[in-house]
């Protein structure tokens, strides 16, 4: 028995090594879409641009973005965004001060849950801004998040 799955996996190994070899199986076309641009973008307005074509953005009680008010281990905040409405078409989080300040930008098909949680790397104490695109607006959520020197308080 183990040696029949031995022989059926050096078969399906050796099917796709082939296929990437000829060129078959080319990680370009399997990957998502994504904003590069909005990535590379060294402001917030520039990012937002990028994104959806406009920096106006409405704040709103419908959009909770949950993050710690200190974060000990700034390559490792944990952020989590809820929105409670319709239409959601996107969800980015944006750190203020960060070198490249789009940190995460999350595109949700119809039907989905406004809720994204992810883990973000922050440069220095910024604020941390959640954009909710939906229904063709833009709706915003922001808080502070202090980050300590080597996770010591200073």
């Amino acid at each position: 028995m183990k040696r029949r799955l031995f022989l059926k996996g050096t078969l399906a190994g050796g099917a796709i090594a082939i296929a990437a070899s000829a060129g078959l199986l080319i990680p370009r076309t399997v990957m998502a879409a994504w904003p590069k641009s909005a990535f590379e973008s060294k402001n917030v307005n520039d990012a937002l641009n990028a994104i959806a074509g406009t920096t106006t953005t409405d704040s709103s009680g419908k959009v909770k973005i949950n993050a710690p008010e200190i974060a000990e281990v700034a390559s490792e905040v944990r952020i989590t965004v809820d929105a409670d409405m319709d239409g959601i078409d996107s969800i980015s989080i944006i750190v203020e001060k960060n070198p490249s300040p789009l940190t995460a930008h999350f595109e949700l098909g119809a039907g989905a849950l406004g809720f994204v949680s992810t883990r973000v790397k922050m440069a220095k104490t910024s604020n941390v801004i959640a954009v909710v695109k939906a229904n063709g607006k833009l709706y915003s959520a922001q808080k502070e998040v202090k980050v300590t020197v080597g996770g010591c308080g200073g």
